[in-house]
């Protein structure tokens, strides 16, 4: 009876501490983003620390890379069968991601409330094939700043409404000597470039593909191109924007150094931050503009995502962590460096206090989002792309040329 008792106590205690193991376990998620625009480092760091605190159970290492090593990243750590459970991604990449399984189909687990209260063109930045491989998370385009005080000291009342008023604009500020190059672009041989001429695009109206072929050499395509060597030709655009990136584009603004600027929205705040600028109350931002007889705006989506690896092993509690991470709550939090995905933030008083311009330009930019391609081949388009306007920019190949050999070297 007593060697009986012994090992009834021994076995209790024994399921004590496998029920206490159990209760502290601590899962522990690998999540990849990006370390440049929109939110910060900073930011998400602290988005993660209010997940922790409110899902003890769950660790979170995050890493962050530039936005041009993170498809790269996510790819590399997919193929050696480990790596990450959650990676941030742009919305050119659910064809490829879900055509090579590298992310996960988590249309199931998208809640009714999620369905009925994000905006119908975020969903566009996660889907493919009918398909949710994750939720939206950076909603954004690209918007027209201008220097409120170089527009006044030029004589000029009101910003551009046209990309022809724009250079006509730029011309008076050169003119009259309050700027050597009042225009600046991310232009650097990248996906930033890709951004500006998209944004171009959509204003010509051009296609960048019919019937599954290349078309951006024609139309629309090709006078978006001609717009930027003509621009940068000109003198008006800043030479280097052909190595700017969106960092650099901000600081040059920011600085004084530009009358006219295409950015994201994190730009806004930052720009308007008197520690971090010397243009602060100087900011102007406007949808970015469009061609007489063709368009009234311009707009391309430059959203991303957050989705789960196939790899991952913790899928409920990626799933925990991205559910909260695009939370109404979690995105009305940090609003100042990237607006949220969720329609009914858009009249919420405290949300816009401070930021009205910006929230008046993204009621109309967010709704003209144009798609850069959706093929599974989109890594070979732009890379063709990328090198075609370089060229043309550089003069060692005609606008013509340039696209005709962008759309040969295409892989479409």
């Amino acid at each position: 009876m007593k060697i009986s008792m012994t090992r009834a106590v021994a076995g209790g205690a024994l399921i004590l501490t496998a029920a206490a193991s159990t209760a502290f376990a601590e899962t522990t998620l690998n999540a990849l983003f990006m370390a440049q625009a929109a939110y910060s480092e900073a930011d998400v760091r602290a988005m993660a620390a209010d997940f922790t605190a409110a899902n003890p159970d769950i660790k979170v290492n995050l890493e962050f890379v530039p936005y041009e090593g993170l498809h790269d990243k996510t790819v590399l750590a997919q193929g050696s069968g480990g790596g990450y459970d959650v990676v941030l991604f742009d919305v050119i990449w659910p064809a490829e991601y879900a055509s090579n399984n590298v992310l996960v189909d988590v249309t199931s687990r998208v809640t009714d409330d999620m369905k009925a209260g994000i905006l119908p063109g975020a969903w566009t930045t996660v889907d493919y094939d009918g398909k949710h491989y994750g939720m939206p998370w950076i909603l954004d385009t690209k918007y027209l700043f201008y220097n409120k005080d170089i527009l006044a000291k030029a004589g000029i009342s009101a910003p551009p409404k046209t990309w022809e008023e724009l250079t006509a604009d730029a011309q008076i500020i050169k003119d009259k000597g309050l700027l050597a190059t009042p225009i600046a672009w991310t232009w650097a041989q990248a996906e930033a470039v890709i951004c500006d001429y998209t944004t171009l695009v959509s204003a010509f109206g051009g296609d960048f593909l019919k019937d599954g072929k290349p078309d951006f050499q024609n139309g629309g395509g090709l006078d978006a191109l001609k717009y930027m060597v003509d621009s940068y030709k000109s003198g008006l655009t800043n030479p280097n924007s052909k190595e700017f990136l969106e960092e650099d584009v901000r600081k040059v603004f920011q600085n004084g150094d530009a009358a006219f600027a295409l950015n994201w929205t994190y730009m806004y705040n930052l720009a308007n931050d008197p520690k971090e600028s010397k243009i602060a109350g100087n900011v102007g931002v406007v949808p970015a503009p469009g061609i007489a007889g063709k368009s009234e705006v311009s707009a391309m989506n430059g959203s991303m995502g957050l989705g789960i690896t196939t790899a991952s092993q913790h899928p409920d509690e990626a799933w925990k962590f991205v559910a909260f991470l695009t939370s109404q709550a979690e995105q009305n939090k940090y609003a100042k460096l990237s607006l949220p995905i969720w329609a009914s933030s858009y009249d919420d008083p405290a949300l816009a206090k401070g930021q009205e311009d910006l929230i008046a330009a993204a009621k109309i930019s967010l709704g003209a989002m144009y798609p850069r391609p959706t093929t599974p081949k989109y890594q070979e388009l732009s890379v063709a792309l990328q090198q075609a306007i370089q060229e043309a920019l550089l003069g060692t190949s005609t606008p013509e040329d340039a696209l005709a050999t962008a759309a040969e070297n295409s892989g479409l």
